[in-house]
């Protein structure tokens, strides 16, 4: 697409100069549909795009968001984590998240397996309900999890906005997943 090192000799060896993990200062230059251009401090200018700099949406929050102007807006200084030299659209791919702490993980050192959190359910699937647990943290309270007796489906048992006490089963730190219960945290059948 865009030529290659002999076309753009410039942006080529700043490009590959970089390495994994180092940061790199910038403006936000454009928020597109499909992710944020960034026009880098340092190297030189991109010669199609308004950055060299390209954020993916996966690495703008940890946080789910719907538009990307609800993370950053346009002219706003941002310092990013350097992922890799996309050599087909010369670009230096991004991550803003990573200079964030992963409120997941910050989560998770505070609970242990087999503790009861207040919750709120947000989403029912049919394998089961979505727990809010805390801002931004949800976990999945599995269908057989849910009650007692078995259930058929999650609206027989709660709808979206209940407010539910559940135990704590697993954390799972690589995925980023809590899995919760109820029937452990009811008295009925202890």
């Amino acid at each position: 697409m865009m030529g290659g090192a002999s076309e753009n000799p410039e942006l080529w060896a700043f490009l590959e100069s970089l390495h994994c993990g180092v940061f790199l200062s910038g403006t936000v230059a454009a928020i597109e549909r499909f992710g944020v251009f960034v026009a880098l401090d340092d190297g030189p200018a991109h010669p199609v795009f308004p950055g060299v700099g390209f954020i993916s949406f996966p690495e703008l929050s940890w946080r789910l968001f719907e538009e990307a102007s609800d993370v950053v807006q346009v002219g706003q200084r941002v310092s990013c984590e350097f992922l890799q030299f996309d050599t087909w659209n010369l670009e230096a791919r991004l991550s803003l998240k990573v200079t964030q702490p992963d409120p997941f993980q910050v989560f998770a050192d505070t609970i242990a397996v087999g503790q009861k959190l207040p919750g709120q359910v947000t989403k029912l699937t049919p394998i089961g309900v979505f727990v809010q647990v805390a801002d931004g943290i949800e976990g999945l309270l599995h269908l057989r999890e849910l009650a007692w007796t078995p259930v058929e489906t999650p609206s027989d048992v709660v709808q979206v906005g209940d407010k539910i006490t559940v135990v704590v089963t697993e954390i799972d730190r690589g995925r980023r997943r809590i899995a919760l219960s109820r029937r452990q945290g009811s008295s009925t059948g202890l």
